[in-house]
């Protein structure tokens, strides 16, 4: 049986406008000002993220169990869940590979590392590992992971290319990446979706390529409307 790891950027670089400064034009591919600054401080609140990214008017969180459905994990596999920030992925993530997997729950976020230890030890997740990780790294060794999982994450990215050699690095040849993020289509996108998100699908997409990856598919899953789920190969 292939195993494979699965890197999922998920909960901290989680979409969120709150106190980003925003200076880019539209779709010019410029981050937000201090876009992940109310993560990386000393005083955030783990519990007021938990009520903003775990309710079911979150179409991530709605729809969780089809997203873990559709990355195909098998027991056995490793996953990493990189921006796992308040932990939504990781409980379905170590169902899905069992004892005999393992899931690496990554963040940049110091209070968020200390709120996905605390949920990791409460919910008795043995096969979880709390990573934290940098702006530039996702701190995993090079070719220790077959797929890696962002969701509404990559926006986040403050340094996408380092953030993208790093993800190459990680996986395994044959690898996978699984990106989750915001469409960004004026006129049809919520305003604050155009002016937190950077880019729309098409330039993150060809980012991603620029960095060494194959383009495999758009995965549909169902429930998702205002999120798309790409998949892409480490040669």
């Amino acid at each position: 049986m292939k195993r494979r790891i699965v890197v999922a950027f998920a909960g901290l670089l989680v979409a969120s406008s709150f106190g980003c400064v925003v200076t880019q034009k539209a779709d010019s591919g410029v981050v937000p000002e201090n876009i992940n600054a109310k993560f990386l401080a000393d005083d955030l609140k783990p519990e007021v993220w938990v009520n903003r990214f775990e309710v079911e008017s979150r179409e991530i969180f709605a729809h969780q169990k089809e997203i873990v459905d559709a990355v195909n994990l098998e027991p056995g596999d490793r996953i990493a869940d990189v921006g796992a920030g308040t932990g939504l992925f990781i409980g379905p993530f170590a169902s899905a590979v069992g004892p005999e997997g393992k899931v690496y729950a990554v963040d940049i976020s110091p209070r968020l590392i200390d709120h996905l230890n605390e949920r990791v030890a409460s919910e008795g997740l043995t096969n979880v590992v709390v990573i934290r990780s940098e702006e530039k790294s996702v701190e995993l060794a090079d070719g220790s992971v077959d797929v890696v999982f962002v969701c509404d994450t990559y926006h986040h990215f403050e340094y996408y290319e380092a953030m993208l050699g790093s993800i190459f690095s990680a996986l395994r040849p044959g690898g996978q990446l699984v990106v989750i993020d915001f469409e960004r289509i004026p006129g049809v996108s919520r305003g604050w979706m155009l002016r937190h998100v950077r880019a729309g699908k098409e330039r993150f997409t060809d980012e991603i390529k620029r960095s060494g990856f194959r383009f495999i598919e758009e995965v549909e899953v169902s429930g998702l409307k205002e999120n798309y789920f790409l998949r892409f190969e480490k040669p």
